[in-house]
């Protein structure tokens, strides 16, 4: 027997589009976001005890990427698109049952009145608006294993550039978001098979579109331009 996933909650984050968003949760910790409750499940009873943990698990779903098919092997844009690897080696969207795992770090619960208890968390890798089917909590004695190896991935250890950010530029962020865009820019929001330095790459976040070129192991941001309000609650 098999039941057909709801979805309890959508997450409100600054990045409308994928590009940019951090290949991992927990990254980039300067990161906010509000896990916003669909209208049948804001009881505030479902969230008893949440509150003494620290970090919860996240399970998603790739809406962004949902096929009628799905391949054995996929090509992780970390090895440069061009090797494949098993999927269930990876963690592409292209799945059987496009489902995400996110952990991310609990900061506070909110009971607003009218949209009934947000999550405000740190450190999500999530595209705006994206379905949540569930949430769990972190449990640090047994979700842990400091021992654990990374396979494949161990030797592409994500790379931080040094990031040239015009203070003209800068001041237009909201004081608020600047430390996040940083190291968002910083851990190089690019795909790994894309290395031409004439191309200026465009970054939509926080209601900004942020265009930026890289050389060598320097991005400099060469424009920011406003595209609309963009709060996460």
């Amino acid at each position: 027997m098999s039941k057909e996933l709801n979805i309890i909650a959508r997450i409100r984050t600054d990045f409308p589009t994928k590009f940019g968003i951090p290949r991992q949760s927990g990254l980039i910790d300067d990161l906010k976001a509000a896990v916003v409750f669909e209208p049948e499940y804001r009881n505030a009873d479902a969230l008893r005890g949440l509150e003494g943990f620290s970090h919860i698990w996240l399970i998603w779903e790739f809406s962004a990427a949902l096929r009628d098919t799905w391949s054995p092997t996929v090509r992780p844009p970390r090895l440069g698109g061009n090797k494949r690897m098993g999927v269930f080696a990876t963690r592409s969207p292209f799945r059987p049952n496009p489902l995400g795992l996110s952990s991310v770090r609990l900061d506070s619960i909110e009971v607003d009145p009218e949209l009934g208890p947000i999550l405000h968390v740190s450190g999500a890798d999530l595209l705006d608006q994206t379905p949540i089917f569930d949430i769990k909590p972190y449990l640090p004695y047994t979700d842990c294993h400091p021992e654990a190896t990374g396979g494949f991935i161990e030797p592409l250890a994500d790379h931080e550039l040094v990031v040239d950010f015009p203070e003209q530029w800068l001041n237009s962020i909201p004081p608020q978001r600047r430390q996040a865009l940083v190291r968002v820019l910083a851990h190089d929001p690019r795909p790994s098979y894309q290395k031409d330095p004439q191309r200026i790459y465009g970054l939509e976040f926080a209601g900004f579109e942020i265009k930026f070129t890289v050389l060598d192991k320097v991005l400099t941001v060469c424009e920011v331009k406003q595209t609309g309000t963009h709060p996460v609650p």
